[in-house]
C-alpha cells in the first residue's frame, strides 16, 4: 500500500476506536513519525494530509527542515539538554521533557530567543528502565516546578510511551493511569498550563490509547512500513 492508503486506512481506524470511545475522531490528533524517512516520503505524508510530523533525533530535524513542506514539528524523542538550542526555534510541541535539568535548559533557550516553548511531560508509567519519562509519582513535583521556575515554558499536557506487547491490551492499565493524572492536573488553573494534549499511542497501540483517552497519537510504521537502519 502507498503512503496515503495507509493514512487513509489509519484514519478510518483512528475514527471506528474514537466512535467506540463516544469520542470525536477530529479531537484526535495523528503525528507522523518520520525517524529514518527521506524527504521526499515526508511530503508525500504531507501532501496525504499529515500537518503534523515527529522526528526522534535532533539531527534529523535538522537535515530535514529546510526541504520539508510546510508542517508542524514535534520533538518526540529523548532530548538532551546540549541539543536544546537547536531546535528551540523549530518545533512547535515537545513530548519529552522528563526531568528539571531539560525543563531549565529549555526554559533558558526559550527566553533567549523571545518565545514561549509548549511542552508535554514525559511519564514511565510502567516504570522501565530502558525507557526515560518520570514515575507517576513525580509528575506533580514536575509540574510545580515547571510553573514556578520557567516562566518561558507552557505546559500543554502529558505523554507516555507504553510498553511493547503482542497484546496491546495488556498495556491499556498504564493509559489509564497517565489519563487518570491527565484528568487531575487538567483542573489546575495558571495562565500557563492548558492540558491540550493527551499522547498515547503508537502504531501497535493507537487504537487501545484512543479508547482509553488518548488524543494525539505518533504513528510511523503504521505509515510508512517497517524501517531500515541500514540505510
Amino acid at each position: 500500500m502507498s503512503i496515503k492508503e495507509n493514512i487513509e486506512r489509519i484514519q478510518t481506524i483512528k475514527a471506528d476506536a474514537a466512535s467506540k470511545a463516544e469520542r470525536r475522531a477530529e479531537d484526535i490528533l495523528l503525528v507522523a513519525v518520520t525517524k529514518t524517512r527521506n524527504v521526499v516520503e515526508i511530503n508525500e505524508a504531507i501532501d496525504a494530509g499529515i500537518t503534523d510530523i515527529g522526528e526522534n533525533k535532533v539531527q534529523e530535524i535538522l537535515d530535514k527542515y529546510d526541504h520539508v513542506k510546510p508542517v508542524k514539528w514535534h520533538m518526540i524523542g529523548h532530548l538532551q539538554t546540549n541539543k536544546v538550542k537547536y531546535i528551540i526555534d523549530k518545533v512547535s510541541l515537545i513530548h519529552s521533557v522528563d526531568s528539571v535539568k531539560l525543563a531549565d535548559e529549555i526554559n533558558k533557550k526559550a527566553e533567549q530567543h523571545g518565545i514561549q516553548m509548549d511542552i508535554l511531560i514525559q511519564v514511565n508509567a510502567a516504570e522501565e528502565e530502558s525507557k526515560f519519562g518520570i514515575t507517576t509519582e513525580e509528575t506533580q513535583e514536575m509540574i510545580q516546578y515547571v510553573l514556578d521556575h520557567c516562566p518561558n515554558i507552557n505546559i500543554k499536557g502529558l505523554m507516555c510511551i507504553a510498553p511493547f506487547e503482542d497484546n496491546p491490551e495488556d498495556v491499556s492499565v498504564f493509559f489509564k493511569q497517565v489519563k487518570a493524572q491527565y484528568d487531575e492536573f487538567s483542573k489546575i488553573q495558571h495562565e500557563r498550563i492548558d492540558f491540550k494534549y493527551l499522547s498515547m499511542g503508537m502504531s501497535h497501540d493507537f487504537e487501545v490509547a484512543i479508547m482509553e483517552g488518548s488524543n494525539l497519537i505518533r504513528v510511523g510504521t503504521a505509515i510508512f512500513g517497517e524501517r531500515n537502519y541500514n540505510i
